[in-house]
């Protein structure tokens, strides 16, 4: 890049944060693209699943993981992004358009790009330790500065929650396509549990993020603040778990806006957030993409035109 904006290791550096994201059932949905002035988001729809999300709501949220954790990444290493979201509509693929500015990062900013190395989705059981309001407090308040509400599932409302996600489990069980891309692309056969096998119970808190739309721009942002509540919650030492799966089938996901969210809004996400058990060694890293395989050769005639 030129025109005083990020040096090429700069960027490699941030780009290889953003694809640490997590990602529907770790499909990695993102294309970049670098350009003169900046670095632009594109959803691959090579990498699209028809049969778990044929409307394409995880890719879009998954995309938008991995634009905050991008934006992250570069405040952290002294760029600040001014994001011009979906530029062209002509494009709809063309998910974000990424301009840098010199920035002085703060401690806050370097805390939470540390933080990306040390998430993990971490499907066992969590521990009986309470997690302190001011904690789900402070990711409820990260998730609202990026557009989203974060809803803690309580009492019936978290009952009817994992009953949606049972009664997904239940049915992607018996369905084919789903399991054939949830082999193909996680390299797990069953369905997306919400708990493991431990013998002690599962102390997890359940909450649901959602948005007061349900259009693409809308599951783009709802995918910036599922980054931020993962990684605020990352640095603060809580484990957490994404879900979509009881999202993926749409009178469960209306099951969830009407039990959970008293029938405002629209779920775009669960997340289990707790302690992981103390004795748990640590989880292993998912495998990632390499940047060339996720990076394209830049289109200034295309560009341009967004």
């Amino acid at each position: 890049m030129d025109h005083g904006l990020p040096d090429d290791h700069t960027v490699r550096a941030a780009l290889e944060l953003a694809i640490r994201a997590p990602s529907a059932q770790n499909t990695q949905p993102w294309r970049w693209r670098i350009g003169d002035r900046g670095v632009h988001l594109y959803l691959d729809p090579a990498r699209a699943l028809p049969s778990t999300d044929p409307d394409q709501r995880d890719l879009v949220l998954s995309c938008g993981a991995a634009l905050h954790h991008l934006r992250v990444a570069f405040a952290a290493l002294g760029w600040s992004a001014v994001v011009h979201r979906l530029p062209n509509p002509a494009q709809p693929n063309h998910l974000a358009s990424i301009e840098l500015v010199r920035h002085r990062p703060t401690a806050h900013e370097i805390e939470l790009s540390a933080a990306i190395d040390r998430r993990r989705t971490d499907r066992r059981n969590f521990s009986s330790w309470p997690v302190p309001p001011g904690y789900l407090g402070l990711v409820t308040e990260r998730a609202a500065t990026l557009g989203a509400v974060v809803r803690q599932a309580t009492d019936r409302s978290r009952d009817c929650l994992v009953e949606a996600m049972r009664a997904a489990a239940e049915r992607h069980a018996g369905d084919p396509g789903y399991s054939l891309e949830l082999a193909e692309w996680s390299g797990r056969h069953d369905g997306v549990r919400w708990s493991d096998e431990a013998h002690e119970p599962d102390c997890a808190e359940l909450l649901v993020l959602s948005t007061s739309a349900d259009d693409r721009l809308s599951r783009l942002c709802a995918g910036e603040a599922l980054s931020a509540v993962l990684l605020t919650a990352t640095n603060i030492g809580l484990a957490t778990c994404l879900l979509t799966e009881p999202l993926e089938i749409p009178a469960l996901r209306h099951q969830v806006r009407v039990g959970v969210l008293d029938d405002y809004g629209y779920p775009q996400a669960v997340i289990r957030i707790g302690w992981a058990p103390t004795s748990a060694e640590t989880l292993p890293v998912t495998p990632r993409r390499a940047v060339e395989d996720v990076l394209d050769p830049f289109d200034a005639t295309e560009v341009a035109a967004c």
